[in-house]
């Protein structure tokens, strides 16, 4: 009798601490790296970097930043309630020819603080291939 009231014990102390959501906003992206491959010079450099707010409350993001102007992202300007998802659009400059890594800065009200996205790829000439 004790060991069913220990394994009982046991499995719901177990399935509560699963079914827990993170308190508070909490965004969670698709991937953290946004690799565009080889990309085509003057082609459309827009792609969409795809996030769920896994969290409690309503998630707001405040600010979008880059490591240069070449890259722009276009952040979500409404909160994302809990268990919603969003998009941010990022453009990167596709009239500069070689090889990029930038980053973006996402900066929102989950309490872990910024995220980070790594932009990679490689502007090629479509005249060599």
């Amino acid at each position: 009798m004790k060991k069913l009231i220990y394994l009982t014990a046991l499995v719901f102390a177990l399935s509560s601490v699963n079914a827990q959501k993170p308190n508070g906003p909490v965004i969670k992206f698709e991937t953290e790296e946004l690799n565009y491959g080889d990309i085509i010079y003057g082609s459309d450099g827009t792609k969409m970097l795809k996030f769920t707010n896994v969290g409690t409350e309503p998630l707001i993001i405040t600010e979008c930043l880059t490591t240069c102007g070449c890259t722009m992202p276009v952040c979500p300007q409404k909160p994302i309630m809990p268990g919603g998802s969003d998009s941010i659009k990022v453009i990167y400059d596709t009239q500069r020819l070689g090889a990029f890594n930038k980053s973006i800065t996402i900066n929102s009200n989950d309490p872990a603080g910024s995220s980070y996205i790594q932009v990679k790829g490689n502007v090629i000439d479509s005249k060599k291939n």
